[in-house]
């Protein structure tokens, strides 16, 4: 499948099947978040990867789950991270999304669906996971084999790329 179908194909699922994701699929995602381009390769982030059944009810005080047997959870380490020197703003968030984003994509080829989620509640999820003071949680997805009958809200117009472009200026 070229990038075009990929990217076409791509949904946010949000019901998923009982199956398990397999070891080998779970390390080609990881293998995707390392490959990810970082600002100055600093790689500031670390993965939470949660797929017990213990860990996925504790994700639960957090966020949805959607019944997915999977969960990455993108944290960001603003200590490690290039700033751009001007006025010293942290890339360490951006770094996190471009992260999410590799890992989203090498999913959706790999036959699994993932949703993408933004809304959680942060002390919970510190909580729950002992997570350190210098990593902040920035993205989770949430991932897994969507269930036969996952809503695909990909019905929806796109904007034209004219409603969007600007050319050299504002």
């Amino acid at each position: 499948m070229n990038f075009h179908d990929l990217i076409s194909k791509r949904f946010s699922a949000r019901k998923y099947a009982e199956q398990k994701v397999e070891p080998e699929k779970l390390r080609a995602l990881l293998e995707a978040a390392r490959l990810a381009p970082t600002a100055c390769n600093y790689q500031p982030f670390k993965v939470l990867v949660i797929q017990s059944e213990s860990g996925m009810e504790k994700l639960g005080k957090a966020s949805k789950t959607y019944g997915a047997p999977l969960a990455l959870v993108v944290c960001a380490d603003h200590s490690a991270c290039w700033k751009r020197p001007r006025d010293k703003r942290s890339t360490a968030d951006i770094d996190a999304s471009i992260v999410t984003d590799h890992i989203m994509l090498q999913a959706a080829e790999l036959g699994l669906g993932t949703v993408w989620v933004c809304s959680f509640d942060l002390e919970a999820l510190r909580r729950e996971f002992n997570v350190p003071d210098e990593l902040e949680p920035v993205n989770i997805l949430i991932a897994g084999y969507s269930a036969d009958d996952a809503p695909n809200p990909r019905h929806f117009q796109r904007k034209n790329i004219e409603d969007f472009t600007i050319e050299e200026t504002f």
